[in-house]
């Protein structure tokens, strides 16, 4: 993936998303009803990304819209934030299926679909510009932030980031609701500690009361002046 810094100069992210509508790089494009860019506010200093999208998604064009993304929104409304004041995307921006029953079921996309919308995502990112990167997912976190990257033992950490000044990865809103149960929340609550702790970041980097990050694998945040 050509990182952010690479990009010759900063992309108008209408031009990119008209690009992507049209888009037929991989054979996702034959079956999708809609592309799902993005939605939210063009110049956050925090932008989410998922995997890709699902049926709702697809039907509707938006990302996150089916129950993962309705708890989504209850993670941003309890961190005071919503859709308005974030950005909201996925690594890839059509939905993968496995037809061979003759009826679409979701499925990870391939290495070779991850890479095509590759030329989407970068220059998305690059015309946002965020701060901070919030992976939201195992997936997205090893597209974005390494390729081992281990969810349960890893998120919440800041990480070098070729596409902000640093990532965060979360738990997905999926897998929480498949694990939340009488006498356990299935993890929301570090979704929103991870949330709120990925937008101090983002907008302490944005005003400028901190320059540098410090990231890495072991790393146990930023440093003093940013930590939460």
């Amino acid at each position: 993936m050509t990182p952010v810094s690479l990009v010759a100069s900063r992309p108008d992210l209408e031009t990119v998303r008209t690009g992507a509508l049209g888009c037929t790089a991989c054979g996702l494009a034959e079956r999708r009803s809609n592309v799902v860019f993005g939605e939210g506010a063009p110049d956050s200093p925090l932008v989410l990304v998922g995997e890709g999208p699902g049926e709702e998604e697809d039907k509707t064009g938006r990302p996150f819209v089916g129950r993962a993304g309705k708890l989504l929104d209850r993670a941003l409304a309890e961190c005071g934030l919503d859709r308005t004041k974030v950005y909201i995307c996925n690594t890839v921006k059509c939905r993968a299926c496995d037809w061979s029953t003759g009826r679409p079921v979701n499925r990870p996309p391939t290495d070779s679909e991850t890479l095509a919308c590759r030329q989407w995502l970068v220059p998305q990112l690059a015309a946002i510009g965020p701060e901070v990167v919030l992976c939201v997912g195992a997936p997205s976190a090893k597209n974005l932030i390494k390729r081992d990257f281990k969810i349960t033992v890893e998120r919440g950490r800041y990480f070098p980031c070729e596409f902000a000044r640093t990532a965060i990865a979360t738990l997905h809103p999926a897998y929480i609701l498949r694990n939340a149960g009488a006498s356990s929340d299935g993890g929301f609550s570090l979704l929103v500690a991870d949330i709120a702790k990925a937008w101090e970041a983002a907008t302490r980097l944005r005003e400028g009361r901190t320059s540098s990050v410090e990231s890495g694998e072991g790393s146990p945040g930023l440093q003093p002046a940013l930590e939460l």
